[in-house]
């Protein structure tokens, strides 16, 4: 799974209809939405699709056709998204209609190309559940605990300091038990 952590916007021409893509983060879904609608307001029709993860690990799913005939614009979207294996992740696609109806298979098309074309130009991060941990050292091993850290590209959150040094982290779990392997022994984690 996969997802973007910045917006990305693509526009898609077809039978001199336009579809302008832009895919972004979920959390700021809302905040595109609003934007778009003042930045187009002669857009005909504003599509969404979006994916997330939800508290529980399930993928939750929603779309819009928005006025467009049903089925042929926000499922196609959906799916496209679903077949890229993308969460976190929402598109909205604003449409500007070109005077030449394009038909059912045509719209389902149109739509389904336009979100394909912004994904092909979006940069994706591969998704990772996090756990957090916590390192206990002491204070003249913190530098050497530092740089192992940013050379495994593990997340530090926070530090603590004490009579020892508290390193709060976020990792995967296969990344902890690499990192269990090459921490000093005197290093604990809890």
């Amino acid at each position: 799974m996969k997802f973007v952590q910045k917006e990305f916007s693509h526009t898609f021409e077809e039978k001199k209809s336009k579809f302008i893509a832009h895919l972004m983060p979920y959390e700021m879904f809302d905040e595109v939405m609003t934007r778009l609608k003042n930045e187009h307001p002669k857009g005909r029709h504003f599509v969404y699709a979006y994916r997330y993860l939800n508290e529980f690990d399930q993928i939750v799913e929603n779309s819009s056709d928005d006025g467009e005939p049903k089925g042929t614009s926000g499922k196609p979207s959906l799916a496209v998204l679903a077949g890229a294996d993308i969460i976190n992740t929402g598109v909205i696609i604003v449409r500007y209609f070109g005077g030449i109806k394009l038909g059912t298979g045509g719209l389902v098309r149109a739509y389904g190309d336009s979100v394909n074309e912004v994904i092909k130009i979006s940069e994706f991060y591969e998704y990772k559940k996090l756990i957090s941990k916590t390192i206990n050292c002491e204070y003249n091993e913190l530098s050497q605990i530092e740089y192992t850290l940013n050379q495994e590209k593990i997340i530090i959150k926070s530090k603590d300091f004490s009579q020892n040094v508290n390193v709060n982290i976020q990792l995967s779990n296969e990344e902890f038990e690499k990192l269990t392997q090459i921490l000093p022994r005197s290093v604990k984690i809890f």
